[in-house]
């Protein structure tokens, strides 16, 4: 064969790689599309109406006292209370359980107060041009991952058993750091005390009931929260292992103080093992009857 035929057969299948290339892009920013559509319908045939709310101070009598100095710190009385909280993050993630290998990402999420719920779309950057798409969801007392290369091609599909719902609905109460008027007592959870600087609270949502423990530092604001086992996948195997989320540099956002950055670690018999690091680039309430649209 000449160098010229060489030469095109070489330029030929290059160009097929290209279209296959965006044609596996299409296909799965087109699938991906819709399985967020479908999540995030679910999620709003969840929610449950509840008529206008207000931050009562009066609901913090008799709740521990580090908690009654968070709540009041961070909210302020006579605000509503939202139906859902949408967050724009970006960060970094460590796709290596027993190294380093940390990549960065690009997210947004979607938290439901009534019934508690949350979907998380992320889109994790593993080499230049090539991406993989990742759900973490809990919707109905159903908790799922779902992480597919270019959104097309599934590399995790995990859903519905008891571990992975206690596991999501646990990241669903630490996170609410971000939204806190989900932590009064008259939004479900239910607080005990430890001792001047921490408490636990414990949430119910159908089967599913978890519990963490919430540390509070000299300015009243929750640093970290922690569980004594959270469900932890190495492979295919499930390794139940103590976890923590650590939240700083706190902000007003929409009438709420939250933390603009956090870490989640694993508390490893060596030490902490951290997987996420992240930061918040936006913040939107929405109040009842508003509309049910993720932000971009």
């Amino acid at each position: 064969m000449s160098s010229t035929h060489l030469f095109l057969a070489g330029a030929a299948f290059l160009a097929f790689l290209v279209l296959m290339t965006v044609l596996v892009h299409l296909l799965g920013r087109w699938r991906w599309a819709r399985c967020r559509a479908a999540l995030l319908s679910d999620l709003h045939s969840s929610h449950q109406s509840r008529t206008l709310g207000l931050v009562d101070w009066q609901e913090l009598q008799g709740l521990p006292a580090p908690v009654q100095r968070y709540l009041r710190a961070v909210l302020k009385e006579g605000q509503a209370l939202p139906a859902a909280v949408e967050l724009t993050q970006d960060g970094t993630m460590n796709l290596q359980a027993d190294g380093d290998a940390w990549k960065p990402f690009s997210a947004t999420q979607r938290a439901q107060m009534h019934r508690p719920g949350f979907v998380w779309d992320a889109r994790l950057t593993v080499f230049p041009g090539l991406q993989v798409h990742v759900h973490d969801a809990y919707v109905s007392g159903v908790g799922s991952l779902h992480a597919a290369v270019m959104g097309a091609v599934p590399v995790a599909r995990l859903k519905g058993s008891d571990h992975l719902a206690q596991a999501e609905l646990m990241r669903w109460l630490a996170e609410a750091a971000w939204y806190p008027t989900a932590l009064l007592p008259s939004q479900g959870v239910r607080w005990q005390a430890v001792d001047k600087q921490n408490a636990d609270a414990s949430i119910t949502d159908g089967h599913v009931t978890v519990s963490l423990r919430f540390h509070f530092d000299s300015d009243g604001l929750v640093d970290t929260v922690t569980a004594a086992s959270r469900s932890r996948l190495v492979g295919k195997v499930d390794k139940p292992a103590p976890w923590q989320g650590r939240f700083w540099n706190y902000a007003w956002r929409e009438g709420m103080r939250v933390p603009q950055q956090g870490e989640v670690a694993w508390m490893l018999p060596g030490g902490a093992s951290p997987y996420w690091r992240g930061r918040i680039r936006a913040l939107r309430v929405e109040r009842p009857g508003e509309a049910d649209q993720l932000a971009p």
